[in-house]
C-alpha cells in the first residue's frame, strides 16, 4: 500500500481529500505548515508528496527546494496557481507532477499511481546532513562531530537541525523562535543566544573564534565550515 504524505493547509480540501484517497488504498498522513511536512519526510519517508503551495509558514516552492535537497521522493505539486510561468518553476524546482486545483480525488489518485509506475527512478538521497566533519541524522536524532556523539537535547538537536538544512544561508533570531521554538509572536531573543551558546560549547568553540556557528550582526547566525 503506498505511504502518501498530503502537506495543505486548508482543512476544507485536506480532510475530505484524505479521506477519498484512504479509500482509494492509499496510506495517507498530512501535515497542515512547510515545516511539519519537511519533519515528516525526514521522519516517515513517504512513497509520495502531495504538496500545496500556498502554505502559512513558507511558500511551498522553497520547501520544494528544502525536500529535494534531503530526499528524491516524488512530489505532486497541488494548487490553485495555474499561471504558466508557476507551472514552471514548480517542475523546475523538482516537482515530479502540477495539478491545478479544481481536480477531483480520481483525477489526482490518476496522476499518482503514474508518477508511481515510473517506479523507484531515482535512488533516495541519504538523509544525513553532512557539514565537513559535523553529520546530522534527522531520522535518528543523532549528530556527530569527527565521528564523536554530540550529546545535545532535543531542542539543541531542533536547532542544529534546522541550520543544516540551510548551509551557509543566514536565519534570523526570530526566523528561529518561530521554526524552532514554534513562537509565531513574541518570543525572547536571548532564549536563542542561550542555545546558541550551549551548542557552540558541545561543537568546541566560541563565538569569538567559530567554526561552525557564524554569528553576522545584526541579522542572525549561519551553519558552514570554515574555509
Amino acid at each position: 500500500m503506498p505511504r502518501l504524505l498530503l502537506i495543505e493547509d486548508d482543512p476544507a480540501i485536506r480532510t475530505p481529500l484524505l479521506r477519498a484517497l484512504r479509500e482509494r488504498g492509499h496510506a495517507v498522513a498530512a501535515a497542515s505548515t512547510a515545516m511539519a511536512g519537511l519533519q515528516a519526510v525526514l521522519d516517515d519517508r513517504p512513497d509520495l508528496v502531495v504538496l500545496d503551495l500556498g502554505l502559512p509558514d513558507r511558500d511551498g516552492l522553497e520547501l520544494l527546494r528544502m525536500v529535494r535537497a534531503v530526499s528524491h521522493v516524488p512530489v505532486i505539486v497541488a494548487t490553485a496557481r495555474d499561471d504558466d510561468r508557476d507551472v514552471v518553476r514548480g517542475l523546475d524546482a523538482g516537482a515530479d507532477d502540477y495539478v491545478v486545483k479544481p481536480f477531483t480525488a480520481a483525477q489526482l489518485d490518476a496522476r499518482i499511481r503514474a508518477v508511481l509506475r515510473r517506479g523507484p527512478g531515482r535512488p533516495e538521497a541519504p538523509v544525513t546532513l553532512v557539514v565537513d566533519e559535523l553529520r546530522i541524522d534527522p531520522a535518528g536524532r543523532r549528530a556527530t562531530l569527527a565521528g564523536r556523539p554530540l550529546e545535545l537535547t532535543p531542542r539543541e538537536f531542533d536547532l542544529l537541525h534546522y541550520l543544516a538544512c540551510r548551509p551557509g544561508q543566514v536565519v534570523t533570531k526570530r526566523e528561529l523562535l518561530t521554526e524552532v521554538w514554534q513562537v509565531p509572536y513574541g518570543g525572547a531573543d536571548k532564549t536563542v543566544d542561550v542555545h546558541l551558546s550551549w551548542l557552540r560549547r558541545k561543537l568546541g568553540e566560541t563565538a569569538r573564534e567559530p567554526r561552525y556557528l557564524h554569528t553576522v550582526r545584526g541579522v542572525g547566525v549561519r551553519l558552514g565550515a570554515l574555509p
